[in-house]
């Protein structure tokens, strides 16, 4: 007897998103299965955000549909963290680190109840997965660029979601703050979420991801890194300019 496959995290059907007569995002297709991480890669204004937001059920569809956990995004949003690319929280806003992952337990236990024993505990192993336990008490806006999106990440662990968005998390973030990064998502993968990221970095995408939706409004690939991130593909994406990963640099030249 043949084992039973899970079904999708995520299931992308012909998903089109429209603001206004211009189209944001047109037909994306695509699966990603819990245990998994897709890059999503593209030029600025591709459309990236905007299908985050989709998924989380912040922008209506003009045509298609997109399963969640099985579900629809607003029934799957207590199962799903989101880390944005910049944050609304005030670096003066007088809140610690602590404080802010505990954030990341209010969907579970309300925001008019005060968090248990086990809320607070799972707050320190988030942060701790981040390397900043020592930071508990610490004042947010006194971290670094790279400390503070670790701590957001910490808050999205916090949450113990099912599937994990994040748009442009390695954006700015020093070299300690990236390995802690990729090793919290690798972390999350193994306990079973499923991970999407938006990122313009092609060699942490494969450091990072099993699958890339190489996105230009429209989708101009969806499958495995080492098949889908290909010169031709990536030429297609980026309108014209030419990009070739080597080692772990990126060249991009115009053409």
């Amino acid at each position: 007897m043949e084992p039973d496959i899970p079904p999708p995290a995520l299931d992308l059907d012909e998903v089109t998103v429209a603001y206004g007569p211009a189209l944001a995002l047109e037909n994306i297709d695509g699966m990603v299965a819990p245990g998994e991480a897709v890059a999503l890669i593209g030029p600025n204004g591709a459309g990236k955000s905007t299908l985050i937001k989709a998924v989380l059920g912040l922008v209506p569809l003009a045509s298609g549909r997109i399963t969640v956990l099985g579900t629809t995004p607003a029934r799957a949003r207590r199962d799903v963290a989101y880390v944005p690319q910049a944050d609304t929280l005030d670096p003066e806003f007088p809140i610690s680190v602590g404080q802010v992952v505990l954030m990341g337990r209010y969907r579970r236990i309300g925001w008019l109840r005060r968090p248990k024993a086990a809320d607070k505990e799972a707050a320190r192993r988030a942060l701790e997965q981040v390397g900043l336990a020592d930071r508990a008490r610490h004042r947010f806006g006194t971290l670094s660029g790279g400390q503070r999106q670790r701590v957001l990440l910490a808050r999205a662990i916090a949450a113990e979601p099912r599937l994990l968005l994040l748009d442009e998390p390695f954006n700015g973030v020093d070299a300690v703050s990236e390995q802690a990064l990729l090793d919290a998502i690798a972390r999350l993968k193994e306990e079973g979420a499923a991970v999407v990221v938006s990122t313009h970095d092609l060699a942490l995408a494969h450091l990072a991801c099993e699958e890339v939706c190489l996105l230009n409004r429209r989708q101009y690939g969806f499958g495995p890194t080492n098949v889908t991130l290909t010169p031709d593909r990536l030429r297609a994406t980026y309108g014209g300019h030419a990009l070739e990963l080597r080692g772990d640099r990126v060249i991009v030249a115009h053409s």
